[in-house]
């Protein structure tokens, strides 16, 4: 089974990160991650319920490359086609460490979202994948974009 042996990491932001964090917890699937000292993000602290460890910096920075470095490879989900801040340096991480990665857009060409996401994790066999993308203060929709996609590759996933 493709989800056998899997973990999800992010690093506990709200928006997508916490989407794939409590997507996971709902479906028993291992997760945790790296997030900033202090446990920060945009809503004041990250509930102590995700299994995150803290890095030694409160910087975004260092939990985003550290993440990066620590899964098989990266999906950034966002709504907008194009990539900005947080989500452009996450690409830019995976692209300096040679780790494969994936930008699932809403607004993008293709809409066929879970397949796409299912064939980037078996043909780089990836067993810690790291979901990452922007904040729910900056796109409050991406959130339940994570979470339907999530869903839909699993069930995916599952049938085949």
């Amino acid at each position: 089974m493709l989800f056998e042996g899997f973990r999800i990491v992010s690093g506990g932001q709200t928006g997508a990160d916490r989407a794939a964090l409590d997507w996971a917890w709902r479906r028993n699937i291992p997760h945790g991650g790296w997030c900033p000292a202090g446990r920060l993000a945009e809503d004041g602290t990250i509930p102590s319920h995700y299994r995150l460890q803290e890095t030694p910096s409160p910087a975004y920075l260092q939990r985003t490359e550290w993440n990066v470095r620590d899964s098989d490879g990266t999906v950034i989900f966002s709504i907008d086609a194009r990539l900005t801040g947080g989500s452009q340096a996450t690409v830019d991480f995976a692209v300096e460490q040679k780790k494969p990665w994936l930008h699932l857009s809403r607004n993008g060409a293709s809409a066929d979202h879970a397949p796409r996401l299912l064939a980037f994790i078996r043909e780089h066999n990836i067993k810690v994948l790291n979901v990452a993308g922007p904040g729910a203060a900056k796109e409050p929709s991406v959130y339940q974009f994570v979470q339907d996609t999530l869903e839909q590759a699993f069930v995916e996933a599952t049938r085949a």
